[in-house]
């Protein structure tokens, strides 16, 4: 018999007894000296006692407490205890009445045996929130394993521990607050302890001893809805920030067919060990860098109704940190991610953060995938004396621009629309998607077609009235101005000025009115200190670009989004 069929009968035999409860008073100070004296001595038994949540409420108008508790027949002990408190506060502090040895109505059924409780509260004053403590087989002034639920006025479904028992000091299922953090000995949270953090700060911490962690999906959305902005995953791996909004809870709920109560957020902060590791240790020194932190697998899913799905964030960029195992030079380091497929590493947006005597990388993207830490040391033989070196250098050290050649940067080389729709996607940390036929001229066999594909995807680029994209053609000031304020968009950054501004802006050039339709885009870039005048009074907005042009524009939006430091 199912735990639900064991209680649906002892329900109908409840309403057939009509037993009436009766209940024994103690006084608060006695349950505080059982309490007391319950943490110095062993534990006597384990699992014992639950409360029956489904039919646990509180009234605070009559200042009643009632619901039933049960125990299996191996727990069941015939001249066994049956305690109780209730609390004001989370921390079990403030008693606003307790029940010791009393007798309950109980009846059993299949092995289970139910107590059914009625508490009148004594206290003069009571809150809209209850906490409800029971023991279970105990003789005065011992120890036992308790049972602990938080139960609302408003009617709202009592929230239950998700391990079901407790000893002293074992926390709330295996999860308790200490200091604003949420210390999690399990494998999940339970709603409980997740929704008391949230009445307490915004910005939720939660630590864990493992690789992984389910939040009930349900008290995310209520929290989100009472203006919380986000929860943070910790363990000895890295950390991992998760904006409530960008989860669309609800969504999730509904492609999973499952209510969002059933739904849960599941995250893994996995160190890659094995084959995995040393091909991530590969693509390091491949791609000229040497390892600087552990390989870590990040992973955010949503389940329920007996399915899985990633979490889509959108354009929202979630922020993971790594621990780094030395000091380093932030010009020469990155955060890298690591495809499994082509076993390639690429750029993640990063900075770097020395503290305490330990420096901690920050990695900023919007998907899951294994991440690291590298660092670099590139030179170009032809940058020596060019005023680009040390912008197209420190691009380079963190794979956001590569070579020409063998040691050559050709930094004066005009570069074309395709070239720079590349490094912009690299420089976002981008997922290539699949080349479609977005433009007419775009060969889904070229180098760029997925760059392109992504770029326009994403927003980031337009073609030309004819549908045409013309990736060969060499790339105006004006055409990558425009690109990099639609990137600095996509990564949530405003850049917009007024139209007053803008004329402004662009007063002090004198060919300013040879811009021919990103008059908007290039003053803002000009006021966001991302493009200067080719001279003092002159944009040269219909000048080819360079690439040692595009690379130092790329370095200066990468820093006004704090995608670099």
């Amino acid at each position: 018999m199912s735990q639900i069929e064991k209680t649906n009968v002892y329900n109908r035999e409840r309403s057939k007894t009509q037993v009436k409860s009766t209940v024994l008073k103690k006084t608060s100070q006695a349950l505080a000296a059982l309490m007391i004296v319950s943490m110095l001595l062993p534990v006597l038994a384990f699992a014992g006692i639950k409360f029956d949540v489904n039919g646990l409420k509180y009234d605070k108008y009559s200042k009643t407490v009632s619901g039933s508790v049960y125990v299996t027949k191996d727990t069941y002990k015939e001249n066994s205890n049956v305690t109780f408190g209730v609390y004001s506060d989370s921390d079990l502090k403030n008693v606003l009445d307790a029940t010791y040895s009393a007798p309950f109505s109980k009846t059993t059924v299949d092995g289970v045996t139910y107590y059914n409780f009625n508490i009148n509260l004594s206290s003069s004053n009571v809150p809209d929130t209850v906490y409800v403590q029971t023991y279970y087989g105990a003789s005065y002034g011992i120890g036992n394993v308790y049972d602990l639920v938080y139960v609302q006025n408003s009617g709202k479904e009592p929230y239950y521990p998700s391990s079901g028992s407790y000893g002293p000091g074992g926390g709330f299922g295996g999860s308790f607050i200490n200091n604003g953090v949420i210390e999690v000995s399990g494998d999940s949270v339970d709603a409980f302890t997740l929704e008391r953090a949230f009445e307490n700060s915004k910005e939720v911490k939660i630590k864990i001893k493992g690789e992984k962690l389910a939040m009930p999906a349900d008290v995310l959305a209520e929290a989100l809805k009472k203006g919380a902005i986000s929860v943070t995953i910790i363990n000895d791996n890295g950390t991992i920030t998760l904006p409530l909004a960008a989860l669309k809870l609800e969504a999730l709920a509904k492609e999973l067919g499952a209510e969002l109560k059933e739904t849960k957020i599941n995250v893994t902060i996995a160190k890659v060990t094995g084959t995995a590791d040393e091909d991530v240790t590969k693509a390091v020194y491949a791609a000229g860098g040497n390892p600087i932190a552990t390989a870590v697998d990040f992973n955010v899913t949503a389940s329920g109704n007996s399915k899985s799905v990633n979490v889509d964030f959108g354009n929202t960029y979630v922020s993971r940190t790594l621990n780094v195992n030395k000091n380093l030079d932030a010009k020469k380091a990155t955060g890298a991610l690591y495809n499994e497929t082509t076993k390639k590493l690429s750029f993640v947006p990063s900075t770097f953060e020395s503290k305490d005597g330990q420096t901690v990388a920050t990695l900023k993207r919007n998907g899951n995938s294994i991440y690291t830490v590298i660092e670099a040391n590139k030179s170009f033989e032809d940058l020596a004396s060019h005023w680009s070196k040390a912008d197209v250098e420190m691009l380079a050290n963190k794979l956001v621009v590569e070579g020409a050649a063998d040691k050559q940067f050709q930094p004066d080389r005009n570069i074309t629309r395709a070239e720079f729709a590349a490094l912009v996607v690299r420089s976002l940390g981008l997922n290539s998607v699949t080349a479609n036929t977005y433009f007419t001229d775009i060969n889904g066999s070229s180098w760029y077609a997925g760059a392109v594909a992504t770029a326009s995807q994403a927003g980031l680029i337009n073609g030309y009235e004819d549908n045409t994209f013309r990736p060969d053609a060499q790339i105006t000031r004006e055409e990558l101005a425009a690109m990099i304020i639609r990137a600095l968009s996509y990564a949530g950054v405003a850049s917009n000025v007024s139209e007053s501004n803008q004329t402004q802006l662009l007063a002090k050039f004198k060919d300013s009115s040879k811009i021919v339709w990103a008059k908007k885009e290039i003053a803002a870039a000009v006021n966001a200190g991302i493009i200067n005048g080719l001279t003092d009074d002159t944009i040269g907005s219909a000048e080819k670009a360079t690439r040692s042009q595009a690379a130092t524009m790329l370095k200066r939006y990468l820093k006004l989004a704090d995608f670099i430091n």
